[in-house]
């Protein structure tokens, strides 16, 4: 959990006499009732609570020190969070940093450049008193491919690139990568999107039989932009060997917004069968506390767009934008795994 010492002197220049402590200091009441409700209890050698979480905009959203109160409570309960779209400035993200304790760590990839990289990163949050950074880390790049006439040419590569990294918690090793794959044209099966995903998976998948392979153990997850599990976007990542467990396939979708999207997915391929089944899983609607429909009359003095001007349906522009804004456009996803293999070890080695 954060200490909330910080709450007498916020250190970001922009809060101000804005920062309505009374106010945030209620809602973290009710934000931290839901997130015992809904997210289990840290199990500290038993097993590892891992999130996905797309924060919208996370670094150039102009975010109140309130928002970044109510995302720094909802990470401090997770072990293990791969968090898209980081912008290029990371002041946002050292802020929650500090926020969360001096014991959390992050590893995050370079902006992307180019067309469609929206000067994005990729980060992994993590805690060191549960998990522990194994050295390994990179961005994904595809090798080269043979086309028909069997030459080898660039393969074309992901607008955002993949991040991989290896951890270690408890008895459990495993590779990390997240992704961020390109939206494209708003139908269920994009090409590119398609072939994104399709890419990735494979690649990854033939890299972890590879002799040299850091771990055996690889979960990929993220913001997939996946309409739901009947298209060919899902069925790319389990045609490639992954599994999506029926505890993360039931989930509730995780996209805010009038049409309902399973965006996000976690999907394993896994050595040991012993962490393959999740002990549970679950999508945090944070809405229902923070920034819900009954809490705008507390906000509705203040909404102002980005160049000053007054929206004309207040309501609406604070529903459809403002709060997206500061906090996301994604729910988070998360799973909880067990990390204990002692038993199926001792079992193994005494049949022999």
């Amino acid at each position: 959990m954060p200490f909330f010492y910080d709450f007498n002197a916020p250190s970001l220049p922009e809060a101000g006499a804005a920062f309505d402590r009374a106010r945030t200091a209620a809602n973290l009441i009710e934000l931290r009732q839901k997130l015992d409700d809904e997210i289990p209890q840290r199990r500290i050698f038993e097993s590892l609570l891992l999130a996905t979480w797309n924060i919208q905009a996370f670094g150039a959203s102009q975010r109140t020190e309130e928002s970044l109160w109510y995302i720094t409570e909802i990470l401090s309960r997770f072990d293990l969070i791969a968090v898209q779209e980081v912008k290029r400035d990371l002041g946002e993200l050292d802020r929650v940093c500090r926020l969360l304790g001096s014991w959390w760590r992050y590893l995050v990839t370079d902006a992307s450049e180019g067309n469609g990289g929206n000067d994005e990163r990729l980060a992994f949050l993590y805690d060191t008193r549960k998990v522990r950074f194994g050295g390994m880390a990179g961005e994904v790049v595809l090798p080269a491919v043979r086309n028909q006439d069997g030459d080898l040419i660039n393969a074309d590569q992901i607008v955002r690139t993949p991040y991989i990294a290896g951890f270690k918690s408890g008895w459990f090793d495993f590779m990390l990568s997240t992704v961020h794959i390109k939206f494209g044209e708003n139908e269920r099966a994009d090409p590119m999107r398609l072939a994104e995903i399709r890419s990735v998976a494979r690649f990854l998948a033939a890299r972890l039989t590879q002799t040299g392979a850091w771990s055996r153990n690889l979960i990929l997850l993220g913001d997939f932009n996946i309409f739901d599990n009947e298209s060919p976007t899902f069925q790319a990542l389990t045609a490639a060997g992954f599994t999506i467990p029926d505890e993360i396939q039931d989930l509730p979708v995780t996209n805010v917004g009038a049409r309902p999207r399973k965006y996000d997915q976690i999907a394993f391929l896994l050595a040991d069968q012993a962490a393959a089944v999740p002990l549970n899983a679950g999508v945090l609607d944070y809405f229902d506390t923070v920034y819900s429909d009954a809490k705008f009359p507390d906000y509705e003095a203040g909404l102002v767009k980005a160049d000053g001007s007054v929206p004309s349906n207040r309501r609406s522009y604070y529903r459809n934008h403002w709060r997206r804004r500061q906090m996301s456009d994604h729910l988070l996803m998360w799973v909880e795994l067990p990390i204990e293999f002692a038993g199926p070890y001792l079992a193994a080695t005494a049949n022999g």
